[in-house]
């Protein structure tokens, strides 16, 4: 009697079995979502089951990977290489854009910067070049000036000098006269 007890029971193991791979199949087929509760309702046997048969479970992942036939927007069917390859593509495009972002920032700083120091009137006009060239004209006139300064100063001495020179030579004449003209 066990040896019927376990034949009937390995019959019923299959026929759920069974049941399984056939609600996979027409999941797949019908382009319906495919999942372990799907399948088990689908298939009329208890979650249990699948995780007691890894097998079945792993036909359910494997389902669940695969793009449907009916979803013509599925595109092609994703695979461990592909997903690796576009995750290195997303790694680069992000350094990418984080040095892209990082230049761009400086520069950012680097015109604001300036801005700031224009406006305080810390820094250097705009045109500078005019200002040079405004500089060297007021240099060279000061230096003319000065020159002319100086030999003004220098007539003024000699003026001063002669005046001095008639000065004395006036009272001098005066003093004599005055000494010869009394007695005279």
């Amino acid at each position: 009697m066990s040896t019927a007890m376990a034949d009937g029971r390995r019959a019923d193991g299959e026929r759920r079995r069974q049941r399984v791979k056939s609600a996979i199949q027409h999941a797949t087929q019908d382009g319906t979502a495919i999942s372990v509760s799907g399948i088990a309702r689908q298939a009329g046997v208890d979650r249990t089951f699948l995780y007691r048969h890894r097998d079945l479970l792993a036909l359910i992942h494997a389902a669940e990977l695969q793009p449907s036939a009916s979803d013509p927007a599925a595109g092609p069917p994703v695979s461990l290489a592909s997903l690796q390859a576009d995750l290195a593509n997303a790694h680069a495009r992000n350094t990418r854009l984080v040095t892209q972002t990082r230049r761009l920032e400086r520069r950012l700083s680097e015109l604001m910067g300036e801005q700031a120091w224009r406006e305080s009137g810390l820094g250097a006009p705009a045109d500078q070049e005019e200002l040079q060239r405004r500089v060297s004209r007021l240099e060279q006139a000061n230096t003319e000036l000065s020159a002319r300064l100086e030999e003004r100063d220098a007539e003024l001495e000699a003026a001063r000098a002669a005046n001095r020179e008639l000065t004395r030579a006036l009272n001098q004449k005066g003093a004599t006269e005055r000494s010869g003209g009394g007695s005279g």
